[in-house]
């Protein structure tokens, strides 16, 4: 049996390098070498290009260009990374008459569907919501309720 694919959203990325989160920083570790070890980690152009936005946003203290250029580097030889397409541009206009996400989601979902990901994981989406073949999870989701640290789960969903 092959590897399952799994689609980390830009959150997941964000907080590899958010010392300011530092509970959300260990999840997105363990999350990250878990899907590097037991799955196919996928990514998109879209994740890569919030990616470089968010973290070197000036007014959060950012990261530095270069240090941001090498993690999107080091991240695409690792992952496969999908390509955003015109035809997943469509499909997720499509989605967002019949859903109500918002585009963005919708691109992100479209584009995971489309590269075969099983999983989801972003804190953007409903945890647990099926779409199609693809599980959304939400690796932070006890933090909001508990307050504390949640393991990211070992089974499947």
């Amino acid at each position: 049996m092959s590897a399952e694919r799994w689609f980390l959203d830009t959150n997941v990325l964000v907080y590899l390098f958010d010392a300011k989160e530092p509970d959300k920083q260990a999840i997105a570790q363990s999350l990250w070498r878990r899907a590097c070890q037991e799955a196919i980690p996928v990514l998109s152009t879209q994740v890569l290009q919030e990616f470089f936005a968010t973290v070197t946003k000036a007014a959060k203290q950012g990261l530095p260009i270069a240090t941001a250029r090498e993690a999107i580097l080091d991240f695409s030889e690792i992952a496969e990374v999908a390509e955003v397409t015109v035809p997943l541009i469509a499909a997720a206009t499509r989605r967002i008459e019949t859903s109500g996400f918002s585009f963005w989601d919708s691109l992100i979902i479209e584009t995971a569907l489309a590269s075969g990901a099983r999983r989801l994981w972003t804190e953007d989406l409903q945890d647990g919501q099926v779409i199609g073949d693809l599980t959304v999870v939400n690796p932070f989701r006890s933090m909001s309720n508990s307050g504390q640290t949640p393991s990211v789960p070992v089974s499947g969903v």
